[in-house]
């Protein structure tokens, strides 16, 4: 495998040493001072499949933005692009494939060995912690989807959002008052409603009497499940998010996600910003 980036090859070096055992995944890794034209010349690709010493219409790239897309093309390689603003995917139509973000990445299919860390349909993550008191969403989930959300708010949270890719994905619920639940939730800008801002919407997998306006809501996020997709039909959204549902509650019950419905923080009360990183967001459905 092979690193071939336009910054310059000390810079690269620099980066990538924060990170304990990237430099050993790459046979290969290149400067854009070590060849005459950057991308989006093909050349800095064609040097890396030489020193490879594999042809180029056997390497597959994966680049983040037009130049390295273009680049790719040109020197006869296929091309996944993850592009590096999402809301700009539709400008990156001469790659093979555009995908949300590397969750989405499958090998399988340019004729790679699959990733082996998907298990009953989902990715395992590091757990990643939101929460605050529920309010009032879009009023969408209950009324268009017959799927009654729990919404958090996003206002001043739209940095931290950022740091994670927009999907499906799923974990447990804490309700101050009310115990601990499975859950799924979208983050993102849900396609077919499109929204102006980034939201993560959580939904409870229990059914509620009541509402819970103003409950402290904590959440843990274990796992990844899809990328969010633009529907053609309402009708295709509601059936999807089912489905997720059903990929959800059994992965739940595995032991590697089962074990975390007994983290303490979702039985504790915000009363500080805890040591994992606390994330705080939201507001609508799952797209």
């Amino acid at each position: 495998m092979a690193l071939a980036s336009n910054s310059h090859r000390e810079n690269i070096e620099s980066k990538i040493s924060y990170h304990q055992g990237w430099k050993d995944y790459f046979s290969v890794i290149l400067g854009g001072d070590e060849v005459t034209a950057g991308k989006p010349s093909p050349e800095i690709f064609l040097e890396a499949a030489k020193r490879l010493n594999t042809e180029p219409s056997s390497c597959l790239v994966i680049e983040d933005s037009m130049p390295g897309v273009t680049a790719g093309k040109a020197a006869g390689m296929e091309v996944v692009a993850v592009p590096s603003v999402p809301k700009q995917a539709h400008l990156y139509t001469s790659a093979d494939e555009v995908i949300n973000s590397l969750l989405d990445l499958q090998l399988e299919k340019w004729g790679l060995p699959l990733f082996q860390d998907w298990i009953e349909g989902t990715l395992p993550t590091e757990p990643w912690y939101i929460g605050g008191p529920v309010i009032k969403g879009f009023g969408r989930g209950s009324k268009v989807l017959g799927i009654p959300t729990a919404n958090l708010s996003t206002e001043g949270q739209s940095s931290l959002l950022s740091e994670h890719p927009s999907g499906v994905y799923f974990g447990w619920a804490g309700l101050s008052t009310r115990g601990v639940y499975k859950m799924i939730m979208s983050i993102g800008w849900n396609p077919i409603f499109n929204n102006a801002e980034k939201t993560i919407e959580p939904w409870l997998l229990h059914e509620f009497n009541e509402d819970f306006y103003g409950e402290e809501l904590h959440l843990v996020i274990v796992g990844y499940i899809r990328p969010q997709v633009n529907f053609p039909l309402l009708e295709s959204l509601i059936a999807k998010i089912h489905e997720d549902r059903e990929i959800a509650e059994k992965a739940l019950d595995l032991p590697l996600y089962s074990k975390h419905k007994d983290d303490p923080y979702l039985k504790n009360s915000l009363h500080r910003e805890c040591n994992h990183s606390l994330f705080t967001g939201f507001s609508g459905f799952i797209s």
